[in-house]
């Protein structure tokens, strides 16, 4: 499959989940500005389109098998491979951030801040994910299954509020790889040091992938199914 410079970096993705990476290393929004053609994106960023193109050429375009595309068994995969995910391992990275600035803030005062994000990340997350797990998703079930049967008129209402809280989402994980300069660990990094960096490379790549399935293909389709 030949990557067109004019196609969305939402789309490259679901057409090819291991594309993600390479437009993670590129510093490339494909789940909150997924919508932004690869041309566009590449003139933001200050890259050539066309080599990155070539780069994700490279990349199998056979998309993932285990990822169901229905709307309610999607919204199901999200709640046991993404959410719990993040409900086990956000607690984990603030006690972790909080203990290597203890031992490290002095002479790396970034660590400070890099807590901060992590707290605030947290705090946002958890409660975004309640709504989705709570409201949002068996909504979508109930539109799937033909009922109609929740009080807030539309289900491009939470949609729509789940849409921005995402957007808040990109910008504290943008944030945290700027004051972490791209997770990387200073030559005195102990090993605790060495795993914060690499768990939150980790959560920030699961994330991205998380908010580019809602985002890009399970909002579209309940808004689809809504609509019919």
């Amino acid at each position: 499959m030949t990557v067109l410079t004019t196609s969305t970096l939402g789309d490259l993705v679901a057409n090819a989940p291991a594309r993600a990476a390479v437009l993670d290393r590129l510093g490339l929004d494909y789940c909150c500005h997924g919508q932004r053609s690869l041309d566009d994106a590449c003139t933001a960023a200050g890259l050539d389109a066309t080599t990155v193109a070539a780069s994700l050429d490279l990349v199998s375009a056979t998309p993932a098998t285990e990822r169901p595309s229905e709307p309610a068994q999607l919204t199901e995969h999200i709640e046991a491979t993404h959410h719990a995910y993040l409900h086990a391992e956000l607690p984990e990275l603030v006690a972790l951030a909080a203990k290597v600035a203890s031992v490290h803030a002095e002479r790396h005062p970034e660590l400070g801040e890099v807590g901060v994000l992590v707290n605030e990340l947290a705090a946002d997350l958890e409660p975004h994910m309640l709504k989705e797990e709570r409201i949002l998703f068996p909504a979508i079930r109930a539109l799937v299954a033909g009922t109609r049967a929740f009080p807030f008129g539309t289900v491009r209402n939470p949609i729509a509020m789940m849409s921005i809280e995402h957007d808040r989402a990109g910008d504290l994980l943008a944030a945290l790889r700027a004051a972490t300069v791209g997770y990387r660990v200073p030559d005195d990094g102990c090993a605790s040091y060495r795993a914060l960096y690499e768990r939150l490379a980790h959560m920030e790549a699961d994330t991205h992938l998380h908010i580019h399935l809602e985002n890009n293909v399970l909002f579209p389709a309940a808004v689809a199914a809504e609509a019919s």
